[in-house]
């Protein structure tokens, strides 16, 4: 369009000279060169009307390519936006849109040790070792308030269920569906991953505390936390009649620095049809099936327990302690029975940034200040206990364990440790009297533990 502009123009020029040059009978050496000069102007105008053209083209395309390029950084800036995110937990943690999350768990406890009791007992003791526990699971949240975890353990050589739950929260609100813990007790409540001795207190195993199926509440509100559920068997006693109920309330307020415990729980257990119950403890480790105190079975018609808790942390230094009291209503012809057991506990971290975890009601993971491969040697805790079970009442001669106790935690990571224990256990009214019919002597138990966690 411009140059046929252009064109036009000149031609009109050369017109408009031509005439008057015939008319007027001019030299045509003058016109010629009138008309090149002319021709010259044409082609100069022509060549700077291309170069603006290919100008234009050329700002055209570039604003076109940094449109595609805009483009392009925000699709990749959309895709580099992924709807999962990961963070690490001793393992990854997995969330997607809408509050999904998957977190594999699973724990490893090795346990090697010796038993040392009176040779005349003929009872089956020095060295002894076990895959305590090897288990393997998952957890995670569910859109909705809800939440889920099932873990496997393996360390029997056959698998058995551990935990296997789906719950909902809401607020201070936390219902439980599944197998899980019973409310008795905070050394039982407490996982065996933060545990001061690598068994439990005696009162716990010889009462028969675990885990099992039911339906439970949970509510916190400040410092108060209550507890309660319904509970039948563990799967592993499926299917079963028996049932029990089971209640908790635990004050946990801060007094300065210092956390502070104080808990009471009771439960009662109907047995079917007076079915058989049995108390009896192992000498602390578990890889021995030897129990020297044992009530033999006994018919029972239901188990009613009362629980005392208390504890307190501060700063490197913990103590602990409760009592469990244990009813038995046998049956019309034979008389009740009660039993009891109780331990008192104190611990102190050798490493002084340390503490003992705490959390909704009992003991958590030690998460060391300076764990071992960034810049410190983890953290070192000892723990004096002294644990008392009492399996005696009237006809039922269950015998008494009175344990003194020991313990050196190195934990290493909040995620690996190692345990040294020693109990000196010393028992009256003994199942397995000594040749000369001594019901009363001492047992030596020495143990380690290697853990690990995620």
């Amino acid at each position: 369009m411009n140059r046929l502009l252009l064109a036009s123009t000149a031609l009109a020029a050369t017109c408009g000279l031509a005439a008057p040059l015939h008319a007027q009978d001019t030299d045509t050496a003058a016109l010629r060169s009138q008309i090149e000069a002319m021709r010259a102007d044409m082609e100069r105008m022509s060549a700077r009307l291309e170069e603006l053209e290919a100008r234009e083209a050329a700002t055209a395309q570039t604003a076109a390519t940094a449109a595609e390029v805009a483009q392009a950084a925000s699709v990749a800036a959309e895709a580099a936006k992924s709807p999962v995110e990961v963070a690490w937990k001793g393992a990854p943690e997995i969330s997607g849109k809408g509050g999904w999350s998957f977190k594999p768990r699973g724990r490893l406890q090795v346990d090697a040790g010796t038993i040392n009791a009176p040779d005349s007992t003929g009872v089956e003791d020095g060295f002894g070792s076990e895959m305590r526990r090897a288990r393997l699971g998952v957890q995670g949240d569910i859109p909705g308030g809800f939440g889920y975890k099932f873990e496997v353990d393996f360390a029997g050589g056959d698998a058995e269920i551990a935990d296997a739950t789906l719950t909902y929260g809401n607020g201070g609100l936390t219902i439980t569906a599944g197998q899980h813990n019973t409310f008795q007790s905070l050394e039982e409540l407490t996982s065996s991953l933060n545990s001061s001795f690598i068994e439990r207190a005696a009162f716990t195993d010889a009462f028969g505390f675990e885990r099992r199926l039911g339906l439970s509440a949970q509510y916190k509100t400040g410092d108060l936390l209550l507890q309660a559920g319904g509970f039948s068997d563990n799967f592993g006693d499926l299917p079963g009649k028996a049932y029990s109920l089971d209640g908790r309330v635990v004050y946990m307020p801060k007094l300065g620095d210092a956390q502070l415990h104080l808990g009471g729980s009771v439960h009662y257990t109907d047995l079917e049809g007076g079915d058989a119950v049995r108390y009896r403890q192992r000498p602390l480790a578990h890889f021995t099936s030897t129990r020297f105190v044992d009530t033999g079975s006994m018919p029972a018609y239901s188990e009613t327990g009362y629980g005392a808790e208390a504890a307190i942390i501060a700063g490197q230094f913990h103590a602990v302690g409760e009592a469990f009291w244990q009813h038995v209503d046998r049956s019309d012809a034979l008389p009740n029975a009660d039993f009891f057991g109780g331990y008192a506990e104190i611990g102190y971290f050798l490493t002084g940034s340390d503490s003992r975890g705490y959390k909704n009601g009992v003991f958590d993971r030690v998460k060391p200040a300076h764990a071992l491969g960034d810049g410190g040697i983890g953290a070192l805790q000892i723990n004096l206990r002294y644990d008392y079970l009492d399996l005696s009442d009237g006809p039922v001669i269950g015998g008494t364990q009175d344990g003194y106790m020991a313990s050196l935690i190195w934990t290493q990571t909040a995620y690996t440790r190692l345990m040294l224990n020693y109990a000196r256990l010393s028992y009256e009214d003994a199942v397995f009297p000594t040749l000369g019919g001594d019901a009363s002597y001492d047992v030596d138990t020495i143990a380690i533990r290697a853990q690990v966690d995620f």
